[in-house]
């Protein structure tokens, strides 16, 4: 939403990576592959029935507005010459990585496979976003840095909730009872956090001195 109201209100595709979109939209198929039909890796609790699945399709029609318009309505303004890492090699090491580490909540092992990817996925989503702004002189919009944020903040929260479930989470061990699935979560988290915390400072740095419409001027020689 925190995009949509940037390509909107500026009428400019500028500083949004459409690569990190696209991940971001892989990663939520995978895990609606899962979470739509089957209910291994949600919690049992039935308040939250369909409220998450129902959040995640509504995610996947505004991402997919937000490509169509970046690519196509605002292309004039989309910055392609730096939104280039290469997605496709990370794509496909999600996917090698998920195979040998997911866990068993489904007992289907292709659909537990496929949770596993999008849970991957969705940690390197940022990269292109983060590769885009280091490449385009290091500024970012107000509501780019706060969706950012906003995404660091929620992983932080899914950290915690799958440190506390992490007893309920089971797998097939490959080396006696070592549990690769729960820790391969974990991991997943803490890379997702790591890889933000340069950005992390100078979003608190910003907002502390500007407020909440601060924009961000991340120095060259800072590596993200």
């Amino acid at each position: 939403m925190l995009l949509s109201l940037q390509v909107l209100v500026a009428r400019s595709a500028t500083g949004v990576s459409a690569r990190a979109l696209a991940l971001d939209v892989l990663a939520l198929c995978f895990r609606l592959s899962s979470t739509l039909w089957l209910q291994g890796y949600l919690p049992v609790d039935a308040t939250g029935d369909y409220l998450f699945q129902a959040l995640d399709v509504c995610s996947v029609g505004i991402l997919m507005w937000l490509l169509y318009h970046i690519l196509v309505v605002n292309r004039g303004t989309y910055q392609c010459e730096h939104d280039s890492l290469p997605v496709c090699p990370l794509i496909i090491g999600s996917v090698v990585l998920a195979i040998f580490l997911h866990g068993n909540m489904n007992s289907r092992p292709i659909f537990d496979t496929f949770w596993m990817v999008g849970m991957f996925l969705s940690t390197i989503a940022v990269l292109p976003q983060l590769w885009l702004i280091t490449r385009s002189g290091g500024q970012v919009q107000t509501l780019t840095s706060h969706y950012i944020a906003a995404m660091a903040a929620g992983r932080a929260l899914s950290g915690v909730f799958m440190w506390h479930a992490r007893e309920d989470i089971s797998c097939a061990p490959w080396f006696g009872e070592f549990n690769h699935a729960i820790w391969a979560i974990l991991v997943s988290h803490l890379l997702h956090l790591l890889l933000l915390c340069d950005f992390g400072y100078y979003y608190i740095k910003a907002v502390m001195a500007q407020g909440l419409a601060c924009t961000i001027d991340i120095p060259e020689d800072c590596n993200v």
